[in-house]
């Protein structure tokens, strides 16, 4: 089972802003095409809440772009391995890419995934998508507490096999969790998340950096 967008029914908006420190570190071709991206994000999200959401539940809820900018910007360097859990329309995995990183998302709505790929295309972006769990295949959770319910919604086969990549390739890993799914994404990590990769959580307060399954300082 996976979220098809880990997050609970909150609106944080899909077009959120980071500060001018990031604009002037990436510079304005770069920057012009974030902004772009995150506005064509949104009008992604006002067509899908009106169309589905406001005619049916449905458990994508976009993350907020600026938040996840600050956080990536010193994460970059060459070669990082960029995976989004419950990647939706493609816009964070996709800010991933323009940002450097080589960058994946999972998803288990296949209409959703359809939906990123033309979005990656548009924006000449190299991310890659799969339709699927963020789950590994034979992952087990096994809480600490007597309850195993684990938080997560849909089912489907696990997304790495479409990615070519286990989930121990990747360097970053960010995840945006409905209420009661943290320690599921911990412990996925903590079983099979790469030695020294980082989790970026996106939670009430902003996006948390974890190493180890340990809260990281951000100063």
């Amino acid at each position: 089972m996976a979220g098809s967008r880990v997050g609970d029914d909150r609106r944080t908006g899909a077009g959120g802003r980071p500060g001018s420190r990031a604009a002037a570190e990436l510079g304005p071709v770069a920057w012009s095409r974030l902004e772009a991206l995150q506005d064509e994000g949104q009008s992604l999200w006002d067509r899908f809440d009106t169309e589905v959401r406001q005619r049916e539940w449905h458990p994508f809820v976009p993350a907020d772009p600026g938040q996840v900018i600050e956080a990536l910007l010193p994460l970059r360097a060459p070669g990082v391995r960029f995976l989004e859990w419950g990647s939706a329309m493609g816009v964070i995995t996709i800010i991933a890419d323009l940002l450097g990183f080589e960058a994946y998302g999972i998803e288990i709505d296949a209409d959703l995934v359809a939906v990123a790929r033309r979005l990656a295309e548009r924006f000449e972006s190299r991310a890659r998508f799969a339709a699927g769990s963020f789950l590994p295949q034979g992952y087990v959770f096994r809480p600490r507490r007597r309850d195993r319910r684990m938080g997560t919604i849909g089912q489907g086969a696990s997304g790495y096999v479409e990615l070519r990549h286990p989930l121990e390739d990747f360097d970053v890993v960010f995840g945006y969790p409905w209420g009661g799914e943290e320690p599921v994404m911990h412990d996925v990590m903590r079983v099979h998340g790469g030695r020294g990769a980082r989790f970026l959580m996106h939670g009430a307060s902003g996006v948390e950096v974890y190493v180890g399954g340990r809260l990281q300082d951000p100063r």
